[in-house]
Formats: structure tokens, sequence, C-alpha cells
């Protein structure tokens, strides 16, 4: 039917027709998770619309989907490119556990690490980041908590369901985001060394578009958090019951999953017994 496509990347696009059914002859560039021609034609197919001649020479308009830095681009010299707007992405710090492994009745959030409470670690080091609002769920020890946090711009959210476990807290921090945030960055509020440029480097991941909804850090090959997610699994999350986290969400979307190197083992360290507080006061003389 056609061969060649006024968009690039994607120009090499072939379509033809056997029967009744499509044929579609893939640019190579149809392998990679960036915006491409054939996203478009498929995009069209999927929805049911009907694909041809002169839809394919329709697209000629506005073709070029990205800038190729190996040649001169051909919009230079003329107007000014109207840039898309950054996504917006919030954090959710979860900070409503009891705490049970730390022992005689001790809060984890509110205890000192190195003379700070390990939940204003962990906020500050949101706020530090370009995600907002900053939103943090409270529940065991409500007024403990926010004092930690005293004068800090965030927005509480407190769980009356927090025995119930994590997903419950998940629930209450994602009704509490504005509608026009895009995704959300949970991050657990006993994890006080997560650098604030890692949240940041999660975030400038995030492009549902070239299919990366799901942003994950990753170390040595293993996930550890905090994660993003982009508003589409806003429902699977709260839907969640019980003390479970989101693996098996992460595991049913898995197309939509982006490993992102971390480059720290803070992804990883969470502090939920004495003996992790000894261990990482002690890593940090060290």
């Amino acid at each position: 039917i056609h061969l060649g496509m006024p968009v690039d990347p994607g120009n090499l696009l072939m379509l033809g027709r056997l029967g009744e059914t499509d044929v579609i002859g893939v640019p190579s560039c149809a392998a990679s998770p960036k915006l491409n021609g054939f996203d478009w034609v498929l995009e069209r197919r999927l929805a049911g619309r009907p694909i041809g001649r002169a839809e394919i020479v329709a697209m000629a308009p506005g073709g070029l989907l990205m800038e190729i830095e190996s040649r001169p681009s051909p919009r230079e010299g003329g107007a000014p490119i109207e840039k898309r707007q950054p996504a917006r992405v919030a954090a959710i710090v979860l900070a409503a556990g009891r705490s049970t492994r730390m022992g005689a009745g001790r809060n984890k959030l509110t205890t000192e690490l190195d003379g700070k409470a390990i939940v204003r670690r962990t906020v500050e080091a949101a706020l530090a980041s370009k995600a907002r609002p900053v939103v943090v769920v409270t529940g065991h020890q409500r007024e403990a908590v926010e004092a930690a946090l005293a004068g800090l711009d965030v927005t509480f959210a407190h769980n009356p369901e927090f025995a119930e476990g994590l997903s419950t807290s998940l629930r209450t921090g994602l009704a509490a985001l504005p509608r026009e945030v895009d995704a959300a960055a949970v991050l657990l509020g006993d994890m006080p060394l997560l650098p604030p440029a890692l949240i940041d480097h999660l975030i400038a991941n995030f492009e549902p578009k070239e299919g990366r909804a799901i942003v994950v850090p990753v170390r040595d090959g293993r996930r550890g958090n905090p994660v993003v997610w982009g508003r589409g699994y806003f429902a699977a999350l709260t839907a969640l019951k019980g003390d479970v986290g989101a693996k098996h969400v992460l595991a049913q979307n898995a197309e939509a999953v982006a490993e992102v190197e971390a480059g720290t083992d803070a992804i990883f360290i969470d502090i939920d017994t004495p003996e992790a507080l000894k261990g990482v006061a002690a890593e940090r003389k060290a």
C-alpha cells in the first residue's frame, strides 16, 4: 500500500495488506522505547481506526519527533520550539508505621540519627528534590511525627487505619494528591540516606509515552526504593489490601517499568531495628 513515512524516526515504515490483515513492515527504531512513527500507526490500529496511504501522508506536518544530534536541525533559524511541559511528580512519604521491631515502644521515625530524626532526614531529601507537593502520611504517634517535621513545607495526611498495614497508608497518600499530579514518588519514612539527586534522577526518567510509566532504582541488579508511579497505576495501588507493598503491581506491568541505576546502596537501607540504626550510625562515623 505504501512505503515510507514522513515521520522521523520511523520514515522507513512499510504498510501493506494481506487479504483483510494489515501487514506493517516495522523500522528498526520501533525496538527503541523512544517515541517514533510506528507508535502513531500502532495507536490508530489499536483504537480501531483505519490506516492507509492518505493517513500516512497526512502525518507530514510536524513529523519530526526528536532532534538528531548527529545532523543539523531543520528547525535551525526558525521559530522557537514549543517544549512540552515536564511531568508534575509529587512525593509521598509513608510515616505511619508502628515500629514494632524497634522495641520498647520506640518509634523508629522519631529516633535520631546524628542529632536529627530519621523521618526528618527522609522528608528533607524529598523537599530538596523537584518533587512537589510532598505529602507525609502519619498514623502511629501522629503528634510526635508531626513535631519532628515542624517547620517543613509538607502536607500531612493522617491514616486512622494504619494498624491494618502499609497499603492503607499508600491509599491515604494517593488520595491526598492534587488532581493535576502526573506521578508520585513513594518514599519509606525510615530511609534517611536517600540523596535528593537520586529522587530527581528517577523523576527525570519518568516518561509514559516512551514506555517509562513506572521508574525503579536498581543497584547491582537489585531493585530498591523509592519508586515513581504514573497516575495510570494509582487505582491498582489504591486497591492493595493489608500489610503489603506493590511488588505484584510491578510484576503485572513489567512492560511499563524502567530500571534506573541508583549508584548508591541507600535504596536498600531502611532502619527497622536498633541494630540497623547502630550499623548506619557506625558507618557514617567511619
